[in-house]
């Protein structure tokens, strides 16, 4: 029998033992090769065992998702407001006895947990995320990955040094019609980008984050100083723990919300690092409920010429008081014909300039002299003949996403499948995530502080512009 031959029947016996005595993760956690891990499974029936941490609205949303895809099973949740744990237990716990606790650190403690889902207010993020890596679990966190942007690079280390597999949620990127936009641009249907532009519009108070406030939030029903964290200590606000998004001590306003959503979607689409210089104006033109983070925001970011794009520029938008017509889309211009996609569908128009650049009309043709005008004709006529004047028909073709196309549920079913094959490689792992939201962070910094950032996308730190040192003139003193 050779060598070869011997270890793996060797393998074969080690894997059918540990199957009998707590599986392959017990014994060998993630240093077992990929095809004993597929052939005992991480968990019984190879099911991904997972918990929830922070069951607000995007928790359950989130959670429905997950469990859109197979072979995955709830067996805990986190949550800082009892009324949430207890909605939990009865939507998702049913028919087994469901872990349920304020503490997210017993839920790290379990064995039972393969991996967990951060749905946290965003100044929680990076701390979760940390203790939850160092804790030996895979990770799917909520967008955007970091509060600030000294947070993103202890992220990133943690997830490289623990092995695990991390997804960040912005979902958008796994849907058809973001990948079809991706296919076109990436194909050179629309030619260099020189543009773009996306807003993020609403028009009401949920939509504003003015969300529903339970009766019985209180100190008894709320912990309230684990919600603080290390934000500023202040008595109990009951606005401040449910409508959180308001107040930059937990979030990060319109451009860490949405703003985000959009920078990923460019990033997919282009293949872009990010943005050089970022600016960002707005105000808070409507929604004066003591937040105090801005309603209407606009930014413009400088994008360089890279190996995978030419240098454009980008306009983002969000006015929670758009009283007129919403149209959130994405817009990528190039100099061949532009898309226009969501997350629904994608319109591509192609329209190409003829070589002949033509004359007449609104040119200055018109007041040359006669003499001159012929001349003109026929330098014209010799330079650009007459298969050069004609543009090619413009055209318009539309893609609409299959019937069933469910972007929550794939981004998520990316995630579960680099959780089994042991892979750091899923499609929004914290370098993208926050190379998409390191931009978004600097237009809250843009604005606040009423200047320009200037961001390194390769390095992912800001850059410091150097002065400018204009040499004096000697000062020369006439004689009296």
């Amino acid at each position: 029998m050779t060598p070869s031959r011997r270890n793996f029947i060797k393998t074969l016996s080690t894997a059918s033992a540990l199957a009998a005595t707590g599986g392959v993760n017990t014994v060998l956690g993630n240093t077992a090769p990929a095809y004993i891990r597929n052939l005992v499974g991480n968990s019984p029936n190879d099911r991904i065992r997972m918990a929830t941490i922070g069951m607000g609205i995007q928790g359950n949303s989130d959670t429905q998702a997950a469990l859109r895809n197979p072979d995955v099973e709830l067996v805990a949740v986190s949550d800082l407001y009892d009324g949430r744990l207890v909605h939990a237990k009865t939507a998702f716990g049913a028919d087994k006895a469901l872990f349920a606790t304020r503490d997210f650190r017993e839920v790290l403690a379990r064995p039972d947990v393969d991996a967990v889902l951060i749905v946290v207010p965003d100044h929680w993020h990076d701390h979760i995320t940390i203790e939850a890596l160092k804790a030996g679990k895979h990770v799917y966190c909520e967008k955007p990955m970091v509060q600030h942007l000294n947070e993103g690079k202890p992220v990133i280390d943690a997830w490289k040094k623990s092995g695990k597999t991390m997804q960040v949620g912005s979902q958008g990127i796994s849907s058809a019609a973001y990948q079809e936009a991706k296919r076109l641009v990436q194909a050179g249907e629309i030619g260099p980008i020189n543009y773009v532009e996306a807003t993020y519009d609403r028009f009401g108070a949920i939509g504003a984050w003015n969300y529903s406030i339970p009766p019985d939030a209180s100190l008894t029903t709320v912990d309230w100083d684990r919600f603080l964290g290390d934000a500023p200590k202040r008595p109990f606000d009951a606005k401040r723990f449910f409508r959180w998004r308001n107040y930059r001590d937990y979030g990060t306003g319109v451009a860490g919300d949405l703003f985000v959503h959009l920078l990923t979607g460019v990033h997919f689409v282009t293949n872009s690092l990010g943005p050089t210089r970022i600016f960002s104006s707005g105000n808070l033109a409507y929604w004066n409920d003591g937040r105090d983070v801005p309603d209407v925001m606009t930014t413009v970011m400088e994008y360089p010429k890279t190996d995978a794009h030419a240098a454009f520029q980008m306009v983002l938008r969000v006015n929670f008081a758009n009283a007129g017509k919403i149209n959130n889309v994405t817009r990528i211009v190039g100099s061949e014909g532009q898309i226009e996609f969501s997350q629904n569908s994608l319109i591509l128009t192609k329209k190409k300039l003829s070589i002949a650049p033509g004359y007449g009309g609104y040119d200055s043709y018109f007041t040359f002299t006669p003499e001159v005008q012929q001349e003109f004709v026929k330098q014209y006529d010799a330079q650009y003949p007459p298969d050069t004047r004609t543009a090619e028909p413009a055209k318009e073709i539309r893609f609409d996403a299959p019937k069933g196309d469910d972007a929550h549920a794939q981004h998520f079913g990316n995630f579960f499948k680099n959780v089994r094959e042991g892979s750091q490689n899923t499609v929004e792992d914290p370098i993208f995530a926050f190379r998409a939201a390191a931009p978004a962070l600097a237009c809250n910094e843009s604005y606040f502080e009423q200047k320009v950032v200037n961001w390194n996308p390769v390095t992912m730190t800001k850059n410091v512009p150097t002065p400018v040192v204009t040499a004096k003139k000697p000062v020369v003193r006439k004689k009296k």
